[in-house]
Protein backbone atom coordinates (compact mmCIF):
# COMPACT_ATOMS: atom_id res chain seq x y z
CA UNK A 1 0.00 0.00 0.00
CA UNK A 2 1.48 3.53 -0.59
CA UNK A 3 1.46 6.19 1.87
CA UNK A 4 0.46 10.37 0.95
CA UNK A 5 4.08 12.16 0.61
CA UNK A 6 4.77 13.96 3.99
CA UNK A 7 4.32 17.66 2.38
CA UNK A 8 5.87 19.62 5.34
CA UNK A 9 7.65 22.79 4.19
CA UNK A 10 11.84 22.05 4.73
CA UNK A 11 11.59 24.65 7.46
CA UNK A 12 8.85 22.92 9.32
CA UNK A 13 11.02 20.45 11.92
CA UNK A 14 8.67 17.54 12.93
CA UNK A 15 7.91 17.39 16.57
CA UNK A 16 9.44 14.47 18.62
CA UNK A 17 7.71 12.62 20.78
CA UNK A 18 9.66 14.68 23.96
CA UNK A 19 8.96 17.82 22.53
CA UNK A 20 5.05 16.66 22.52
CA UNK A 21 5.40 15.73 26.20
CA UNK A 22 7.31 19.20 27.38
CA UNK A 23 3.74 20.81 25.29
CA UNK A 24 1.38 18.36 27.20
CA UNK A 25 2.92 18.83 30.78
CA UNK A 26 3.61 22.66 30.24
CA UNK A 27 -0.80 23.04 30.01
CA UNK A 28 -0.69 21.07 32.99
CA UNK A 29 1.78 24.16 35.22
CA UNK A 30 3.10 21.83 37.44
CA UNK A 31 4.40 24.71 39.77
CA UNK A 32 0.86 26.74 39.30
CA UNK A 33 -0.90 23.76 40.32
CA UNK A 34 0.65 22.73 43.36
CA UNK A 35 1.13 26.81 44.53
CA UNK A 36 -2.68 27.12 44.04
CA UNK A 37 -4.57 24.16 43.97
CA UNK A 38 -2.64 22.10 46.92
CA UNK A 39 -3.60 24.26 49.25
CA UNK A 40 -6.90 24.41 48.97
CA UNK A 41 -7.08 20.98 48.59
CA UNK A 42 -5.55 20.80 51.98
CA UNK A 43 -7.86 23.34 53.28
CA UNK A 44 -11.24 22.28 51.93
CA UNK A 45 -10.63 18.44 51.10
CA UNK A 46 -9.31 15.67 52.65
CA UNK A 47 -6.30 17.27 54.08
CA UNK A 48 -3.62 15.12 54.58
CA UNK A 49 -4.89 12.46 52.58
CA UNK A 50 -5.23 14.81 49.71
CA UNK A 51 -2.38 13.48 47.73
CA UNK A 52 -3.93 9.84 47.54
CA UNK A 53 -6.36 11.82 45.46
CA UNK A 54 -3.67 12.17 42.98
CA UNK A 55 -2.86 8.26 42.33
CA UNK A 56 -6.78 8.24 42.26
CA UNK A 57 -7.21 10.34 39.32
CA UNK A 58 -3.81 9.34 37.59
CA UNK A 59 -4.92 5.96 37.64
CA UNK A 60 -8.39 6.79 35.96
CA UNK A 61 -6.56 9.14 33.46
CA UNK A 62 -4.30 6.24 32.65
CA UNK A 63 -7.67 4.04 31.86
CA UNK A 64 -8.94 6.56 29.75
CA UNK A 65 -5.74 6.80 27.98
CA UNK A 66 -5.70 3.35 26.78
CA UNK A 67 -8.60 3.97 24.88
CA UNK A 68 -7.29 7.13 23.83
CA UNK A 69 -4.24 5.23 22.65
CA UNK A 70 -5.68 3.25 20.87
CA UNK A 71 -7.50 5.72 18.81
CA UNK A 72 -4.72 8.31 18.49
CA UNK A 73 -3.24 4.93 16.34
CA UNK A 74 -5.44 4.71 14.05
CA UNK A 75 -6.50 8.75 13.88
CA UNK A 76 -3.77 11.39 12.96
CA UNK A 77 -5.71 14.84 12.90
CA UNK A 78 -5.54 18.09 14.62
CA UNK A 79 -9.04 18.28 15.67
CA UNK A 80 -8.25 16.01 19.05
CA UNK A 81 -11.83 15.44 20.85
CA UNK A 82 -13.71 16.58 17.64
CA UNK A 83 -12.13 13.62 15.44
CA UNK A 84 -12.41 11.18 17.75
CA UNK A 85 -16.23 12.18 18.11
CA UNK A 86 -16.91 12.16 14.91
CA UNK A 87 -15.62 8.73 14.42
CA UNK A 88 -17.12 7.26 17.77
CA UNK A 89 -20.43 9.33 18.17
CA UNK A 90 -21.15 10.62 14.76
CA UNK A 91 -20.68 14.07 12.98
CA UNK A 92 -23.22 16.25 15.11
CA UNK A 93 -21.65 15.50 18.28
CA UNK A 94 -18.64 16.10 16.70
CA UNK A 95 -19.36 19.60 16.19
CA UNK A 96 -20.68 19.65 19.51
CA UNK A 97 -17.60 18.56 20.82
CA UNK A 98 -15.83 21.09 18.84
CA UNK A 99 -17.50 24.16 19.46
CA UNK A 100 -17.64 23.21 23.28
CA UNK A 101 -13.80 22.28 22.65
CA UNK A 102 -13.10 26.18 21.48
CA UNK A 103 -14.79 27.39 24.35
CA UNK A 104 -13.34 25.33 27.00
CA UNK A 105 -9.54 25.51 25.83
CA UNK A 106 -10.24 29.42 24.98
CA UNK A 107 -11.79 29.99 28.35
CA UNK A 108 -8.74 28.33 29.88
CA UNK A 109 -6.27 30.46 27.75
CA UNK A 110 -7.85 33.02 28.71
CA UNK A 111 -7.87 32.74 32.50
CA UNK A 112 -4.43 31.82 32.80
CA UNK A 113 -3.82 35.53 30.58
CA UNK A 114 -5.72 37.07 34.04
CA UNK A 115 -3.68 34.62 36.20
CA UNK A 116 -0.75 35.32 34.72
CA UNK A 117 -1.06 39.44 34.45
CA UNK A 118 -2.26 39.01 38.53
CA UNK A 119 0.69 37.42 39.73
CA UNK A 120 3.72 39.01 37.52
CA UNK A 121 2.08 42.30 39.43
CA UNK A 122 2.64 40.83 42.60
CA UNK A 123 6.08 39.51 42.26
CA UNK A 124 7.48 42.67 40.13
CA UNK A 125 5.76 44.80 42.40
CA UNK A 126 7.44 43.06 45.38
CA UNK A 127 10.69 44.09 43.88
CA UNK A 128 10.02 47.96 42.93
CA UNK A 129 8.73 47.62 39.43
CA UNK A 130 4.65 48.21 39.81
CA UNK A 131 2.80 48.10 37.07
CA UNK A 132 -0.70 47.55 36.81
CA UNK A 133 -2.11 44.13 36.27
CA UNK A 134 -3.16 44.88 32.36
CA UNK A 135 0.22 45.97 31.20
CA UNK A 136 1.68 42.38 32.31
CA UNK A 137 -1.68 40.36 30.77
CA UNK A 138 -0.56 42.21 27.20
CA UNK A 139 2.80 41.01 27.61
CA UNK A 140 1.58 37.75 28.38
CA UNK A 141 -0.92 38.08 25.52
CA UNK A 142 1.63 39.21 22.94
CA UNK A 143 4.80 36.82 23.78
CA UNK A 144 1.92 33.62 23.34
CA UNK A 145 1.06 35.69 19.79
CA UNK A 146 4.42 35.78 18.50
CA UNK A 147 5.33 32.88 19.34
CA UNK A 148 2.42 30.80 18.25
CA UNK A 149 2.47 32.63 15.34
CA UNK A 150 6.10 30.69 14.64
CA UNK A 151 6.83 26.65 14.21
CA UNK A 152 5.31 24.71 16.92
CA UNK A 153 8.92 23.00 17.64
CA UNK A 154 9.87 27.13 18.50
CA UNK A 155 7.13 27.02 20.78
CA UNK A 156 8.33 23.63 22.47
CA UNK A 157 11.61 24.22 22.96
CA UNK A 158 10.71 27.40 24.94
CA UNK A 159 7.91 25.54 27.20
CA UNK A 160 11.10 22.56 27.58
CA UNK A 161 13.01 25.16 29.30
CA UNK A 162 10.52 27.01 30.89
CA UNK A 163 8.98 23.50 32.36
CA UNK A 164 12.27 22.05 33.11
CA UNK A 165 12.91 25.13 35.22
CA UNK A 166 9.57 24.87 37.35
CA UNK A 167 9.91 21.31 38.05
CA UNK A 168 13.42 21.34 39.28
CA UNK A 169 12.48 24.37 41.86
CA UNK A 170 9.77 22.19 43.18
CA UNK A 171 12.55 19.05 43.15
CA UNK A 172 14.61 21.44 45.09
CA UNK A 173 11.98 22.11 47.74
CA UNK A 174 11.67 18.18 47.78
CA UNK A 175 14.80 17.85 48.58
CA UNK A 176 15.46 19.75 51.30
CA UNK A 177 12.35 18.57 53.12
CA UNK A 178 13.75 15.01 52.74
CA UNK A 179 17.32 16.18 53.72
CA UNK A 180 16.04 18.17 57.18
CA UNK A 181 12.99 15.83 58.17
CA UNK A 182 14.03 12.85 57.29
CA UNK A 183 11.56 9.75 57.14
CA UNK A 184 9.16 12.39 58.67
CA UNK A 185 8.91 13.75 55.25
CA UNK A 186 6.64 11.46 54.30
CA UNK A 187 4.36 10.31 56.66
CA UNK A 188 2.60 6.99 56.26
CA UNK A 189 -0.53 8.86 58.21
CA UNK A 190 -1.43 10.53 55.05
CA UNK A 191 -1.70 7.50 53.51
CA UNK A 192 -3.82 5.89 56.42
CA UNK A 193 -7.77 5.26 55.18
CA UNK A 194 -8.91 7.73 58.08
CA UNK A 195 -6.74 10.60 56.28
CA UNK A 196 -7.93 9.13 52.65
CA UNK A 197 -11.54 9.16 53.42
CA UNK A 198 -11.95 11.76 55.33
CA UNK A 199 -14.65 14.75 54.88
CA UNK A 200 -14.05 16.60 51.78
CA UNK A 201 -13.26 13.71 49.75
CA UNK A 202 -15.28 14.57 46.66
CA UNK A 203 -14.00 18.25 46.89
CA UNK A 204 -10.49 16.79 46.80
CA UNK A 205 -10.65 14.92 44.26
CA UNK A 206 -12.07 17.35 41.88
CA UNK A 207 -8.89 19.80 42.73
CA UNK A 208 -6.97 16.54 41.50
CA UNK A 209 -8.63 16.21 38.20
CA UNK A 210 -8.35 19.96 37.61
CA UNK A 211 -4.62 19.87 37.92
CA UNK A 212 -4.46 17.27 35.05
CA UNK A 213 -6.20 19.80 32.78
CA UNK A 214 -4.34 19.67 29.14
CA UNK A 215 -2.49 16.08 29.45
CA UNK A 216 -4.77 14.95 26.75
CA UNK A 217 -3.67 17.47 24.28
CA UNK A 218 -1.04 15.04 22.88
CA UNK A 219 -3.49 14.40 19.79
CA UNK A 220 -3.93 17.81 18.82
CA UNK A 221 0.09 17.71 17.75
CA UNK A 222 -0.75 14.23 15.72
CA UNK A 223 -0.18 15.85 12.21
CA UNK A 224 2.93 17.78 13.13
CA UNK A 225 5.15 14.66 14.14
CA UNK A 226 7.25 12.22 12.83
CA UNK A 227 5.68 9.24 13.81
CA UNK A 228 1.93 9.62 15.33
CA UNK A 229 1.17 6.58 15.37
CA UNK A 230 3.84 5.56 18.22
CA UNK A 231 4.76 9.67 19.69
CA UNK A 232 0.69 10.48 20.79
CA UNK A 233 0.02 7.37 22.93
CA UNK A 234 3.92 7.47 24.14
CA UNK A 235 3.51 11.05 24.99
CA UNK A 236 0.45 10.53 26.70
CA UNK A 237 1.20 7.67 28.90
CA UNK A 238 4.00 9.96 29.83
CA UNK A 239 2.80 12.46 30.83
CA UNK A 240 0.03 10.67 32.88
CA UNK A 241 2.72 9.41 35.19
CA UNK A 242 5.10 11.92 35.23
CA UNK A 243 2.13 14.21 36.35
CA UNK A 244 1.09 11.68 38.38
CA UNK A 245 4.14 11.00 40.38
CA UNK A 246 5.69 14.99 40.18
CA UNK A 247 2.26 15.65 42.20
CA UNK A 248 1.86 13.12 44.68
CA UNK A 249 5.18 13.49 45.82
CA UNK A 250 5.47 16.67 46.17
CA UNK A 251 1.94 16.92 47.65
CA UNK A 252 2.50 14.21 50.24
CA UNK A 253 6.32 15.59 51.29
CA UNK A 254 4.49 19.15 51.88
CA UNK A 255 1.81 17.22 54.50
CA UNK A 256 4.97 16.27 55.89
CA UNK A 257 6.79 19.54 55.87
CA UNK A 258 3.42 21.07 58.09
CA UNK A 259 2.70 18.14 60.00
CA UNK A 260 -0.33 16.01 59.09
CA UNK A 261 -2.37 17.37 61.86
CA UNK A 262 -1.34 20.90 60.95
CA UNK A 263 -2.35 20.05 57.15
CA UNK A 264 -5.61 21.80 57.30
CA UNK A 265 -5.37 24.72 59.44
CA UNK A 266 -2.49 26.13 58.15
CA UNK A 267 -3.18 25.64 54.56
CA UNK A 268 -6.53 27.26 55.36
CA UNK A 269 -4.65 30.52 56.93
CA UNK A 270 -1.61 30.47 54.27
CA UNK A 271 -3.58 29.26 51.05
CA UNK A 272 -1.56 30.69 48.10
CA UNK A 273 1.51 32.03 50.01
CA UNK A 274 1.59 27.83 51.41
CA UNK A 275 4.35 26.87 49.19
CA UNK A 276 6.29 29.96 49.78
CA UNK A 277 6.15 29.96 53.05
CA UNK A 278 7.98 26.70 53.04
CA UNK A 279 10.29 27.47 50.38
CA UNK A 280 11.15 30.27 53.06
CA UNK A 281 11.23 27.41 56.50
CA UNK A 282 13.30 24.98 54.57
CA UNK A 283 15.49 27.33 51.67
CA UNK A 284 15.93 30.77 52.04
CA UNK A 285 14.94 34.20 50.49
CA UNK A 286 16.56 34.06 47.31
CA UNK A 287 15.32 30.32 46.77
CA UNK A 288 11.28 31.72 47.43
CA UNK A 289 11.99 34.82 45.41
CA UNK A 290 12.97 32.29 42.02
CA UNK A 291 9.75 30.27 43.31
CA UNK A 292 7.48 33.49 42.52
CA UNK A 293 9.34 34.08 39.31
CA UNK A 294 8.82 30.58 38.26
CA UNK A 295 5.23 30.44 39.08
CA UNK A 296 4.28 33.56 36.39
CA UNK A 297 6.78 31.35 34.02
CA UNK A 298 4.33 28.50 34.55
CA UNK A 299 1.69 30.27 34.29
CA UNK A 300 2.83 31.69 30.88
CA UNK A 301 4.01 28.46 29.65
CA UNK A 302 0.01 26.87 30.60
CA UNK A 303 -1.41 29.74 28.49
CA UNK A 304 0.78 29.26 25.58
CA UNK A 305 0.37 25.40 25.38
CA UNK A 306 -3.30 26.00 25.74
CA UNK A 307 -3.65 29.01 23.41
CA UNK A 308 -2.00 26.18 21.07
CA UNK A 309 -4.33 23.83 21.81
CA UNK A 310 -8.11 25.85 21.41
CA UNK A 311 -6.14 27.37 18.11
CA UNK A 312 -5.61 23.57 16.75
CA UNK A 313 -9.51 23.41 17.11
CA UNK A 314 -10.03 26.67 15.61
CA UNK A 315 -7.68 25.06 12.40
CA UNK A 316 -9.89 22.09 12.37
CA UNK A 317 -12.97 23.07 12.24
CA UNK A 318 -12.62 25.91 9.21
CA UNK A 319 -10.08 23.30 7.63
CA UNK A 320 -13.58 20.77 7.78
CA UNK A 321 -15.68 24.19 6.85
CA UNK A 322 -18.03 23.65 9.78
CA UNK A 323 -16.37 27.42 10.10
CA UNK A 324 -15.13 30.08 7.52
CA UNK A 325 -12.75 28.04 5.80
CA UNK A 326 -9.93 30.81 6.13
CA UNK A 327 -9.14 29.76 9.78
CA UNK A 328 -8.22 26.20 8.33
CA UNK A 329 -5.62 27.71 6.15
CA UNK A 330 -1.97 27.60 7.54
CA UNK A 331 0.91 30.18 7.34
CA UNK A 332 3.27 29.60 4.35
CA UNK A 333 6.35 29.54 5.83
CA UNK A 334 5.71 28.52 9.56
CA UNK A 335 3.45 25.90 9.04
CA UNK A 336 1.50 27.60 12.19
CA UNK A 337 -2.60 27.70 12.34
CA UNK A 338 -1.80 31.49 12.59
CA UNK A 339 -5.42 32.73 11.27
CA UNK A 340 -6.79 30.61 14.01
CA UNK A 341 -4.28 31.92 16.14
CA UNK A 342 -4.62 35.58 15.56
CA UNK A 343 -8.84 35.05 16.31
CA UNK A 344 -8.07 33.30 19.65
CA UNK A 345 -5.87 36.70 20.53
CA UNK A 346 -8.04 39.24 19.63
CA UNK A 347 -10.82 36.94 21.54
CA UNK A 348 -8.91 37.11 24.64
CA UNK A 349 -7.82 41.09 24.21
CA UNK A 350 -11.36 42.04 24.26
CA UNK A 351 -12.62 39.65 27.07
CA UNK A 352 -9.12 41.43 29.07
CA UNK A 353 -10.03 44.84 28.47
CA UNK A 354 -14.01 43.98 29.19
CA UNK A 355 -12.72 42.67 32.74
CA UNK A 356 -9.99 45.82 32.84
CA UNK A 357 -12.80 48.39 32.19
CA UNK A 358 -15.37 46.29 34.17
CA UNK A 359 -13.02 46.73 37.17
CA UNK A 360 -13.15 43.23 37.73
CA UNK A 361 -10.59 41.42 39.87
CA UNK A 362 -8.15 39.70 37.71
CA UNK A 363 -7.58 36.59 39.94
CA UNK A 364 -11.26 36.36 41.88
CA UNK A 365 -13.34 37.10 38.71
CA UNK A 366 -11.53 36.57 35.61
CA UNK A 367 -9.01 33.82 36.06
CA UNK A 368 -11.03 31.91 38.49
CA UNK A 369 -14.51 31.88 36.03
CA UNK A 370 -12.75 31.34 33.25
CA UNK A 371 -10.61 28.57 34.64
CA UNK A 372 -13.44 27.10 36.42
CA UNK A 373 -15.59 26.97 33.31
CA UNK A 374 -12.43 25.50 30.84
CA UNK A 375 -12.07 22.54 33.35
CA UNK A 376 -16.05 21.68 33.13
CA UNK A 377 -16.21 21.64 29.62
CA UNK A 378 -12.39 19.71 28.95
CA UNK A 379 -13.09 17.06 31.50
CA UNK A 380 -16.93 17.00 29.68
CA UNK A 381 -14.93 16.00 26.66
CA UNK A 382 -12.57 13.46 27.66
CA UNK A 383 -15.78 11.88 29.47
CA UNK A 384 -17.59 12.01 25.67
CA UNK A 385 -14.36 10.95 23.98
CA UNK A 386 -13.80 7.46 26.32
CA UNK A 387 -17.43 6.93 25.40
CA UNK A 388 -16.51 7.45 21.76
CA UNK A 389 -13.87 5.02 21.85
CA UNK A 390 -15.93 2.12 23.08
CA UNK A 391 -18.36 2.80 20.55
CA UNK A 392 -15.50 3.05 17.69
CA UNK A 393 -14.23 -0.29 18.32
CA UNK A 394 -17.64 -2.04 19.74
CA UNK A 395 -17.97 -3.54 16.25
CA UNK A 396 -14.34 -3.88 14.74
CA UNK A 397 -12.41 -6.88 14.75
CA UNK A 398 -9.32 -4.94 16.02
CA UNK A 399 -10.93 -4.37 19.23
CA UNK A 400 -9.42 -5.78 22.66
CA UNK A 401 -11.19 -6.22 25.93
CA UNK A 402 -9.23 -4.13 27.91
CA UNK A 403 -7.51 -1.31 25.03
CA UNK A 404 -10.79 -0.74 23.93
CA UNK A 405 -13.71 -1.73 26.65
CA UNK A 406 -12.80 -1.98 29.87
CA UNK A 407 -10.11 0.42 30.11
CA UNK A 408 -11.70 3.57 28.67
CA UNK A 409 -15.23 2.45 30.38
CA UNK A 410 -12.89 2.76 33.85
CA UNK A 411 -11.85 6.23 32.85
CA UNK A 412 -15.92 7.21 31.58
CA UNK A 413 -17.02 6.46 35.10
CA UNK A 414 -13.87 8.00 36.52
CA UNK A 415 -15.12 11.29 34.29
CA UNK A 416 -18.14 11.30 34.50
CA UNK A 417 -17.79 11.20 38.61
CA UNK A 418 -15.59 14.45 38.19
CA UNK A 419 -17.72 15.92 36.03
CA UNK A 420 -20.57 15.46 38.89
CA UNK A 421 -18.40 16.16 41.09
CA UNK A 422 -17.34 19.89 39.35
CA UNK A 423 -21.03 20.76 38.84
CA UNK A 424 -22.14 20.04 42.63
CA UNK A 425 -19.24 22.13 43.91
CA UNK A 426 -18.70 24.99 40.98
CA UNK A 427 -18.50 27.97 43.16
CA UNK A 428 -15.90 25.95 45.29
CA UNK A 429 -13.58 25.76 41.80
CA UNK A 430 -14.16 29.05 41.57
CA UNK A 431 -14.17 30.19 45.18
CA UNK A 432 -16.66 32.94 44.12
CA UNK A 433 -20.38 33.41 45.26
CA UNK A 434 -20.90 36.10 42.26
CA UNK A 435 -24.34 34.35 40.17
CA UNK A 436 -23.21 35.62 37.06
CA UNK A 437 -19.81 33.42 37.48
CA UNK A 438 -21.42 30.87 38.70
CA UNK A 439 -23.84 30.18 35.85
CA UNK A 440 -20.85 30.37 33.39
CA UNK A 441 -21.23 26.49 32.82
CA UNK A 442 -24.27 27.04 30.80
CA UNK A 443 -22.26 28.68 28.18
CA UNK A 444 -20.83 25.01 27.62
CA UNK A 445 -24.39 23.34 27.08
CA UNK A 446 -25.42 26.48 24.58
CA UNK A 447 -21.77 25.68 22.51
CA UNK A 448 -22.95 21.63 22.45
CA UNK A 449 -26.24 22.91 21.57
CA UNK A 450 -25.11 25.40 18.69
CA UNK A 451 -23.13 22.97 16.96
CA UNK A 452 -25.96 19.95 17.06
CA UNK A 453 -27.82 22.80 15.54
CA UNK A 454 -25.16 23.59 13.39
CA UNK A 455 -24.17 20.34 12.00
CA UNK A 456 -27.85 19.58 11.19
CA UNK A 457 -28.33 22.82 9.40
CA UNK A 458 -25.26 21.60 7.33
CA UNK A 459 -26.69 18.03 6.88
CA UNK A 460 -29.51 19.78 5.28
CA UNK A 461 -28.13 22.46 2.84
CA UNK A 462 -24.66 22.09 2.89
CA UNK A 463 -24.53 17.48 2.27
CA UNK A 464 -21.09 17.77 0.30
CA UNK A 465 -19.82 19.74 3.53
CA UNK A 466 -21.16 17.75 6.35
CA UNK A 467 -20.06 14.70 4.62
CA UNK A 468 -16.60 15.99 3.90
CA UNK A 469 -16.44 16.32 7.62
CA UNK A 470 -15.13 12.91 9.17
CA UNK A 471 -14.46 11.67 5.21
CA UNK A 472 -10.44 12.07 6.05
CA UNK A 473 -10.65 10.60 9.55
CA UNK A 474 -12.57 7.30 8.19
CA UNK A 475 -9.89 6.59 5.61
CA UNK A 476 -7.27 7.15 8.19
CA UNK A 477 -8.65 4.37 10.74
CA UNK A 478 -9.36 2.18 8.39
CA UNK A 479 -5.72 1.59 6.67
CA UNK A 480 -2.53 0.57 8.58
CA UNK A 481 -0.39 2.39 8.91
CA UNK A 482 -2.82 5.57 9.69
CA UNK A 483 -2.02 8.14 6.89
CA UNK A 484 -1.96 11.76 7.35
CA UNK A 485 -4.38 13.79 5.48
CA UNK A 486 -3.46 14.50 1.69
CA UNK A 487 -2.35 17.92 0.99
CA UNK A 488 -5.33 19.46 -0.32
CA UNK A 489 -6.43 19.07 3.11
CA UNK A 490 -3.99 21.52 4.28
CA UNK A 491 -2.71 19.89 7.59
CA UNK A 492 -0.67 22.10 10.67
CA UNK A 493 2.86 22.42 9.39
CA UNK A 494 2.03 22.05 5.68
CA UNK A 495 2.82 24.79 2.94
Amino acid sequence: MSTARDPRPPNATPLSTRKIVFLVIAAAAPLAAMVGTVPLAFALGNGPGFPAMFVAAGVTLLCFSVGYAAMSRRIVNAGGFYTYLSCGLGRPVAVAGGLLAIVAYGAVAIGLAGAFGYFARLVAAAHGLDLPWEVWGAVGIGLTAALAYRRIDLNARVLAVLMVAEISILLVFDLAVLAHDGARALPLDALHPDSVLSGGIGVSLMFAYVSYIGFESAALYGEETRNPRRSVPVATYTSVVVITLFYALTSWIAVGAIGPDRVRQTAGEQLGNLFFALSDQYLNGFATTILQILLCTSLFAALLALHNAANRYLFALGRDRVLPAWLGRPHHRHGSPHRASAVLTGVTVVVMAAAALGGLDPYVDLAAGMLGLGTLGIIVLQAAAALAVVAFFRNRPDRHWWRTGLAPTLGLVGLVAAVVLLVANFPVLTGSQSLVINALPWLLVLAALLGLGHALWLRGTRPEVYESMAAVHLRSVTEEPPLRPPATRAPVGVE
